[in-house]
């Protein structure tokens, strides 16, 4: 199988050695999306729902550039630094997954890239209808 990188400038320039996301057979691999505004590069503020909110179009105009969307995502990665913000973060990953929700773990962790306070990640299929 061959590995297709995709890439878009609808989403975030990648801050590292490493690609928005990967295409592998019927896979889509979404590298985990902080709340960068792909327009500035500036970090979105207001909170963790706005940034949450851009992390969610980030991860969407990615899939966008490979020919899917949020239906074909079958599971996510949440990074929090702070797991008393789930209920906000949950609230607006469900604005975004209304149904046949992907498989899921939200994770709490010290610290990520730029500070920021969320960072998503997904895996696509475009078996998936």
């Amino acid at each position: 199988m061959n590995k297709q990188i995709i890439q878009t400038e609808n989403a975030p320039a990648t801050i590292g050695p490493y690609s928005q996301a990967v295409k592998v057979g019927s896979l889509l691999f979404i590298s985990g999306q902080i709340p960068l505004d792909p327009a500035t590069g500036n970090l979105v503020h207001g909170g963790i729902e706005a940034e949450t909110h851009r992390v969610m179009k980030n991860l969407a105009a990615i899939l966008l550039a490979a020919g899917l969307n949020l239906e074909n995502v079958v599971k996510t990665t949440i990074f929090l630094i702070n797991m008393d913000e789930f209920a906000q973060v949950n609230a607006v990953y469900a604005s975004y997954f209304t149904c046949n929700f992907p498989a899921r773990e939200t994770v709490e962790v010290s610290r990520l890239p730029k500070n920021v306070t969320v960072e998503i990640s997904a895996i696509a299929s475009d078996l998936v209808s």
